[in-house]
């Protein structure tokens, strides 16, 4: 169904639920409603039609149910904390809000796993896991407010995924309402079930295959050692050959992030972390493993970094420490408030080998237009998190700082990268995946969407820029299809 043909009324789902959920947690007073018009991507507002407060499973279920019944678009919100706007809501449609949904159902040492609500925040998993000897390796900035679910919709990643793995490595079962408002488990706990890996098609899929409520999640052993470096550099140059140089000896540190002078003065000016006065470039590694193994890498690291023109070499080695290495670069995104009213995050990818030169064009082009950008990364696996930098009440600001965001992604694609590494595309991005992917690419992958939600009311308008309706007949090929001449039998 077409989003602009059809959408039923959201006051009809208001009848269907008032007999399910209490009044108090069924929204409709605009004043309450502006609360939830966008996620962290501010630049991005809709007021939805209805707001609910689902506090359990079968809650969620009856919402959908009611959407699909009258047609109505729906879009699921956890924390709210998503820098592509994946939850911003539908005008005429159900904002569907799992924040309450906070119960850690089990966590089991014995065998590495935990059953978890997907409205837990994702620190809280790690405290409640740690006193057994475990945390939750997902780790976003955001992790002391986003939730698992919003993890999950995004395939989150975090400055320890360079090592461990993304949100998709570390779910291994979903228990989901579908956009028929059925509930039903994906996955198994077992490492390597049979099947279709639907799991991992959900992971990632922003809320437009239906609505995760339980996760059955993955904990990783909290290591014997670990140790943390800061070192200061003049250049952002030198930061990465250093980087380059610890992969190539074979290191895969837990973490490896750079930070530039524009970031570093707006952490220092939020939190005052102390990181190494005049530096151009800040570089934060962490070391983790046996101890033995942990000496050896921390010696490389330290002979690596002063090769690479160091001027200030710091160690952690106790949870106090590291804490307040890491306090600046946790903080890096929400601290550029403090020097400039507006910006823009984004997320792009380039190969490890690309950041140099990539970089560099990025100050090109932050010239070029008079438009400051400063730049945070996970250097080890080259996502780049450039801030772009302006002023709404500008005129034309705005427009500036879309241009060169969109610069820095035609870029990152130009090299062989990727327009997001663990933001979503959502409403943000959706616009550039033509760029990425042909149209046979993008029908394809909304054949799978359609698979799930022939309606198109689960999170419609998000990643894709021209939404196929899943009722239509696919495009007219001209001649047969191209692997029939390959003699491949097509089904």
């Amino acid at each position: 169904m077409s989003e602009s043909s059809g959408v039923g009324s959201a006051a009809s789902v208001l009848a269907d639920l008032r007999d399910i959920i209490p009044a108090s947690r069924l929204l409709t007073d605009p004043s309450q409603l502006a609360t939830y018009e966008c996620d962290g991507l501010a630049a991005y507002r809709v007021t939805p039609a209805l707001v609910v407060l689902a506090d359990s499973a079968d809650e969620v279920a009856a919402t959908v149910t009611a959407c699909a019944r009258h047609h109505v678009p729906f879009v699921a919100r956890g924390s709210g904390t998503g820098l592509s706007g994946g939850a911003l809501p539908h005008a005429d449609g159900v904002l569907i809000v799992t924040s309450r949904l906070r119960t850690i159902h089990r966590v089991r040492p014995e065998d590495q796993r935990a059953v978890v609500d997907t409205g837990v925040i994702n620190l809280q998993v790690t405290k409640e896991s740690s006193p057994q000897g475990y945390y939750f390796a997902p780790d976003p900035s955001s992790q002391q407010i986003c939730s698992i679910g919003g993890n999950i919709a995004e395939n989150s990643g975090g400055a320890h995924c360079l090592k461990y793995g993304f949100t998709s490595n570390h779910v291994l079962a979903l228990d989901l309402v579908t956009p028929q408002g059925d509930q039903v488990t994906l996955g198994t706990e077992a490492p390597d079930a049979p099947g279709y890996d639907l799991v991992g098609a959900f992971v990632g899929s922003e809320g437009t295959l239906g609505i995760a409520t339980s996760a059955t999640v993955r904990l990783t052993r909290l290591p014997e050692e670990v140790r943390t470096v800061l070192a200061g550099f003049h250049t952002t140059d030198q930061a990465g050959e250093a980087t380059s140089a610890i992969i190539a000896a074979g290191i895969v540190p837990a973490a490896i992030e750079i930070m530039d002078a524009l970031a570093i003065e707006a952490a220092e000016k939020a939190v005052n972390c102390g990181y190494p006065e005049g530096a151009g470039a800040v570089l934060v590694v962490e070391l983790d493993g046996p101890t033995l193994e942990v000496e050896h890498e921390f010696r490389e690291v330290h002979r690596l970094c002063h090769e690479a023109g160091t001027f200030e070499f710091r160690v952690a080695t106790d949870p106090a420490e590291r804490a307040e290495i890491w306090r600046g670069r946790k903080s890096a995104f929400a601290a550029v408030g403090r020097i400039s009213p507006d910006y823009i995050v984004q997320d792009g990818v380039v190969p490890r080998t690309s950041l140099s030169q990539v970089l560099h064009r990025m100050g090109e082009i932050s010239a070029e237009h008079g438009v400051r950008v400063a730049n945070v990364f996970h250097a080890g696996d080259g996502n780049l998190h450039p801030l772009v930098l302006f002023d709404a009440a500008e005129d034309g600001a705005t427009e500036r700082a879309e241009q060169v965001s969109g610069m820095i992604l035609d870029l990152c694609i130009e090299h062989g990268g990727s327009i997001t590494g663990e933001h979503g595309v959502g409403a943000d991005k959706a616009k550039h995946m033509p760029k990425m992917f042909t149209a046979d690419d993008l029908d394809t992958m909304q054949l799978l969407r359609c698979a799930f939600d022939p309606a198109s009311v689960a999170n419609p308008g998000k990643i894709y820029p021209t939404p196929r309706l899943c009722g239509e007949r696919p495009r007219i090929r001209q001649g047969g299809h191209p692997l029939t001449g390959d003699g491949v039998e097509v089904f």
